[in-house]
Order: C-alpha cells, then sequence, then structure tokens
C-alpha cells in the first residue's frame, strides 16, 4: 500500500512539472525557486525525513525536461540517492556537480517560522537546508533544465549528484555511490559546497574557493560512580566532574597552525577588509615566522578567523543522571573537534586528557575520522570563478580557503577525484545560520548564485 502511494505521489509530481502552463515561458528565477519551494518544503532530516522522497521528485523534473539517463539509487530505506547524466560530446572527462539533499535537525519550537515551510520575509528565503545544502542542489537542477532547454552541448558529461547523509547517518550518498557505482559519478573533477561568498554588514568581501578542509570528530566523555539517595549528596558528582572538566575546555585554545592554503587565504583575503587593523593582523600572521599577537586579535575578532587558525574541539550535547531524586550514576558529553588537516587524531586526543585533568573521564572515538589532503587548485577552475566573480562581484578579489567545517568532498578526494567548493552564493560571516534557527539565505544572493552557477557549468564545459 505504501509503495502504491508512493507511486502515485511520484506520478503526479511527472505529471505537474510536465503539463504546467508557466513551465514553457517561465524565467530561469522563477523555475528554481519553484524547485527550492519543493526541496526545502521535503523533510529530508535523518529522524523522520527521507531523501528518496527528494530525489525522486527531482528525477521527475528532470525526466519532464527529457533527461533520460536519470536514477534514484536507495542503500537503505529513506536514502535514496540521485544520479542524472547531460551527456557531452565526449571530448573532455565528465565534471560533477554534487551538492547533499539531506538537512541536520530543525524543532518548530525552536524556530519563528515553520522550517518545512519555505518563507519570504524581508529580502530572506527561510528554511531549514536554505543555506546548507539545498539552494547549491535547487540552482543545479535549475541550470542543467535551462540548458537542456537552451540545446547546450558540454565538451564534457556533466554528472549531477544530490545524495543522503551528509550530514550524518550510516548511509552516506557519496562514499557509498563511490564503493558501489562508482562509474555513475567518476569524472576528472568536482564542484561541491564548501566555498562561496562573505558578506560583512551587507558588504561583499570576498568571494572563496575550498580546496581543503578540517577532519571531523566526536568524542565521548563519560563517567561514572555509584550514585545514591539525593538526600545524601556526595562530593563526588558525576555531574559536577564532568561539568568541571568541561569548564576547563572552554578556556583552552589549540595552537595556531597554517598550512599552505590557510597562509594563503589570510594573505590574499587581507585586502579586501574593510578594517585597516584585521588588513594588518591577516598579513601579520600570514608572514613567517608569524605575529603571534596578531592571530591572539584576529582569534579573538572572529569564530571563523579563529576556526581557520587552529584545531577546535567543543562540547555539544550533555547528558546526566536517571532520575530527579537520585545521585547522578552516569554522565556524559559530546565533544565535536575540527581537526587541522595534517594533524593526527591521537594527538588532540592526548590534549584532551591533559585539559579535562580527571581520570575518572573515560574518552572515546564516536566512528572514526575520514581526513583527505587539500586539493591542487585548478588553473581552470580558479579563472572561471575569477572571470565570473570579476564580472557579476567587481573588486571582490577569489582566495583559496579551507573549510572549518567538513563536507563530501573528502570522499571524493581520498577517491582520486579532485573536489572543490564554488559557489556564488554570499553569507554574512558574522550571522551564519547553516544548522542554527531561522536558516535563511538572501532572496538576491540566491538569485545571483543561479547566475553564477550557470555561468561556472558552461565555463568548465565548453
Amino acid at each position: 500500500m505504501r509503495k502504491a502511494n508512493h507511486a502515485l505521489f511520484v506520478a503526479m509530481i511527472v505529471s505537474a512539472v510536465a503539463t504546467a502552463p508557466a513551465a514553457q515561458g517561465q524565467t530561469s528565477e522563477a523555475r528554481a525557486r519553484e524547485i527550492f519551494k519543493q526541496l526545502v518544503e521535503i523533510n529530508t532530516t535523518h529522524s523522520v525525513g527521507s531523501t528518496t522522497t527528494a530525489a525522486e521528485a527531482m528525477a521527475a523534473r528532470l525526466k519532464a525536461a527529457g533527461f533520460t539517463d536519470v536514477r534514484v539509487l536507495e542503500p537503505a530505506p529513506r536514502k535514496g540517492n540521485l544520479v542524472a547524466r547531460y551527456p557531452g560530446n565526449g571530448s573532455k572527462r565528465p565534471l560533477l556537480l554534487l551538492a547533499h539533499l539531506d538537512v541536520v535537525e530543525a524543532k518548530r519550537e525552536d524556530w519563528s517560522i515553520d522550517p518545512f515551510v519555505l518563507t519570504e520575509k524581508d529580502g530572506y528565503l527561510y528554511g531549514r537546508g536554505t543555506a546548507d545544502d539545498k539552494t547549491m542542489a535547487a540552482v543545479f537542477v535549475a541550470n542543467l533544465i535551462r540548458l537542456k532547454s537552451e540545446g547546450y552541448v558540454p565538451s564534457r558529461d556533466i554528472i549531477l549528484a544530490l545524495t543522503a547523509d551528509e550530514e550524518g547517518g550510516t548511509n552516506n550518498g557519496v562514499k557509498w555511490l563511490i564503493e558501489n557505482h562508482r562509474a555513475l559519478i567518476d569524472a576528472e573533477f568536482a564542484i561541491n559546497e564548501g566555498g562561496g561568498g562573505v558578506m560583512k554588514k551587507g558588504k561583499y568581501v570576498t568571494n572563496e574557493v575550498q580546496a581543503a578542509e578540517k577532519v571531523y570528530q566526536d568524542v565521548r566523555l563519560e563517567i561514572k560512580n555509584s550514585g545514591g539517595h539525593s538526600s545524601l549528596p556526595i562530593k563526588d558528582n558525576a555531574i559536577y566532574r564532568l561539568s568541571a572538566a568541561l569548564a576547563r575546555l572552554s578556556q583552552f585554545e589549540f595552537p595556531v597552525q597554517l598550512n599552505d592554503i590557510t597562509r594563503a587565504y589570510f594573505q590574499r583575503a587581507a585586502p579586501a577588509q574593510p578594517d585597516a587593523q584585521t588588513r594588518t593582523d591577516m598579513l601579520a600572521v600570514a608572514k613567517e615566522p608569524m605575529d603571534a599577537a596578531a592571530a591572539v586579535r584576529l582569534s579573538a575578532q572572529s569564530s571563523y578567523f579563529n576556526a581557520m587558525l587552529r584545531t577546535t574541539c567543543v562540547a555539544t550535547q550533555l547528558n546526566g543522571g536517571h532520575a530527579p531524586n537520585a545521585l547522578p550514576q552516569v554522565a556524559s558529553a559530546n565533544v565535536n573537534c575540527r581537526i587541522l588537516p595534517g594533524v593526527p587524531v591521537t594527538t588532540v586526543i592526548t590534549q584532551l586528557t591533559k585539559i579535562l585533568a580527571d581520570p575518572g573521564i573515560d574518552l572515546s572515538l564516536v566512528d572514526e575520522a575520514t581526513p583527505s589532503k587539500p586539493a591542487v587548485l585548478r588553473d581552470d577552475v580558479m579563472t572561471a570563478t575569477e572571470t565570473i566573480v570579476r564580472s557579476m562581484f567587481p573588486g571582490v578579489p577569489v582566495v583559496p580557503m579551507m573549510s572549518t567545517g567538513a563536507t563530501d568532498g573528502l570522499h571524493l578526494r581520498n577517491a582520486g577525484i579532485p573536489t572543490f567548493g564554488v559557489d556564488g552564493l554570499f553569507d554574512d560571516i558574522d550571522d551564519v545560520r547553516a544548522h542554527g534557527r531561522d536558516e535563511r539565505v538572501g532572496v538576491k544572493q540566491f538569485n545571483e548564485d543561479l547566475e553564477f552557477q550557470y555561468r561556472l557549468i558552461t565555463a568548465l564545459s565548453k
């Protein structure tokens, strides 16, 4: 019964897309907004959502536009991945466009609006996944449909992959596709999330190309004791001890370490900074030897600069006790570490053990980290990006950068497919809402990104 209903739902999507009167004369922006709305309003959280539903909805649109090589591959229920191919003339190896369909959890009570209804307000589009990563997914789908309608013949096949479990879960779509369907996504190189534009107080400052990323590692902390009746408190309280250790962690900073990508970032991004002291400090940390005082000022000024300069570990979840009238027998916490490339996880665990300074706290890794080497920047990617940025956003420099977060680009790079985060979407560095409440993107910025990616895809597939 569920399968029959699901099939009917997909058939209705295909019919609606194929027969909608506005489809023929629809502007590129209107089409992209319609696709964006559909994606945001399909719940793709790990807990109750379905990337399969989103993948099939996008597959229906592509098929209605004339695409024939379109597949939805599902390694597990609700964990579908879309792979579609736009055939070229074969003179060059394929280009892969990657975006993920899944989103982090969002509770209605935490938001000022329904996170799964695309809402336009005050020049912004609100909804879970708007910034991470459904704008990119919608823009890719809309632009491939536009190129198809224009009769564009690329020099290389353009492969679109919209995948599951980038934000967490056991069915990471990119990893699964590489291991089980490598031929479908094999490419000379890939364009992915992770890069994009930086705004400060409405001013476009830099456009950043991601060529490296930090290593994601969760660490579980746990402490146990005998517990007892809450009317007879003792000093050895699991919650107190864990809390004290986390307070020590909150005051600690890992040492500053730069690599080739981050040094180039601070050097090239410095001239675009609106504040003179920031410009001076960024150039000072890019020098060898580094100016330690400049690093301190940059770290205090911006969480983004701080995360670019060092490994970070932060408590993200806390649990303790089993009853309101009993002493806690167990207290635990999750500490999320974002580790600089090249720094061993064991080194970070050793440092955490010293910081926590409590032999009763057990540290264990949650899953195994997957590091990846930085990609070597390609001339064609950088030239195309610089040309488009110069045309669309005059005066904004293009700079290489290391993502402070993690993306699925790491799986592609480890599989030998160079991957770059390139995007035309500008976001306020001082008001980052991805993964947070009232996630949003600007209407103007969404439309700019649509045009940016159109130009990028064509420039890289001529």
